[in-house]
């Protein structure tokens, strides 16, 4: 069964993640088709509460609709070391932007805190989308059993001053 697509017209917007947003996220990266077979286990127990989302920039993509907004997706950048920490867009949004959107708001938000690059250690299935949207890549992330039993390639984006 494939998910239910959004139309493609509805407005975007992104703004800073507040503590009521935690149980959303948690459920955007729980729920994730790119974390089902041998992935699941390295979400499910995942969370991503209001201590997280006070201690970093976390900022939502938000989907305007009849009930005040729906979270499509997100991103967390940490400062210190620079890493973009978490990426994730709704299974159903994706496809139509929002991934690209959310990089170019952290690109801006890296390039406001003064930083000139930053890391991502990639899942798997999401190397290619890192790739395009303007990643390089930098070497491999070695597995760390139990939790990440797999390899991942890590990337780095260079953040041009304006």
């Amino acid at each position: 069964m494939r998910p239910r697509t959004l139309p493609v017209s509805r407005p975007i917007t992104i703004r800073r993640a507040v503590a009521r947003d935690a149980k959303r996220l948690t459920r955007l990266v729980r729920g994730s088709g790119a974390y089902q077979g041998q992935y699941a286990a390295a979400v499910a127990g995942y969370r991503v509460g209001p201590d997280y989302i006070e201690a970093h920039r976390v900022f939502v993509a938000v989907g305007a609709d009849e009930h005040g907004g729906r979270v499509l997706g997100f991103y967390s950048l940490v400062l210190a070391p620079p890493e973009l920490d978490l990426l994730f867009v709704a299974d159903e949004a994706q496809g139509r932007g929002i991934g690209r959107l959310l990089i170019a708001h952290m690109q801006s938000e890296a390039r406001a805190a003064g930083l000139d690059r930053l890391k991502v250690v990639s899942h798997l299935p999401a190397a290619d989308f890192y790739h395009r949207v303007g990643a390089v890549r930098t070497g491999t992330a070695l597995a760390s059993p139990p939790a990440v039993p797999w390899d991942r390639p890590e990337f780095e984006f260079r953040i041009a001053p304006e």
